[in-house]
This record gives structure tokens, sequence and C-alpha cells, in this order.
């Protein structure tokens, strides 16, 4: 038996529509409208490590790893463990850098690309 722990080089959220539909908390879901330099919740089930030391890309997941293009360009500012009725959980809060609004690379492997 070991500890089960997920290294994220990005942060995945759900669509909005879970959560109006009653499926999942706000802070699981991608924010609607993405506003820059605003600060944001998260919540991600499990034990969860993000790189805190620079910008990642948020990104939308329907889950089983199908995740779209980087929808936007982050810094996780905090991340804390905690257990709740027998389950891990990571939150934290997270900064909007950039909101990308095309179909361009805007990530190489973990470094952001600027023009």
């Amino acid at each position: 038996m070991g500890i089960q722990v997920e290294f994220n080089s990005d942060l995945a959220l759900r669509n909005i529509s879970e959560f109006k539909a009653g499926r999942r908390k706000i802070e699981e879901c991608v924010p609607s409208p993405l506003r820059k330099e605003k600060v944001y919740n998260f919540l991600k089930k499990g034990l969860r490590n993000y790189w805190l030391d620079g910008e990642l890309p948020l990104v939308e997941t329907k889950g089983d790893q199908k995740l779209s293009r980087p929808l936007a360009s982050i810094v996780i500012l905090e991340a804390t463990h905690f257990k709740q009725k027998g389950e891990m959980w990571t939150k934290g809060k997270y900064k909007i850098i950039e909101v990308f609004k095309d179909d361009k690379i805007h990530f190489e492997n973990m470094t952001i690309l600027r023009k």
C-alpha cells in the first residue's frame, strides 16, 4: 500500500455546464467568462501536485484525460490537500495571466510562448 499522488502540468477543470446542471461545484469548472488578472478558486479530487514556479495552461476536461487546447495561461497561487468524507481533495487559487482566443500553440511543454 502506498500514497497515491498525481503530478499535473496543467489545471484541468470541467465545463461550466456541469455546475449549471448540478453535477459539479463551481470550483471544479472553468469560469465563464475568463477574465485576465482575476483570481479564481479550484477544486480537484485526489492528491495533486502542481508547479507553482511559473505559468501553466488552464484546460477543459471531459474526463478520462480528454483535454481541450489551452484556454488560458495561469499561475497557481496556492494548493492545499484535505480529506472530506473519506476522500482526498486538492483545493487552491489560480490567477489568469492571459486568455487565449485562437487556436495557436501557446505552450511548448512547460514553456509559455510569447509573441
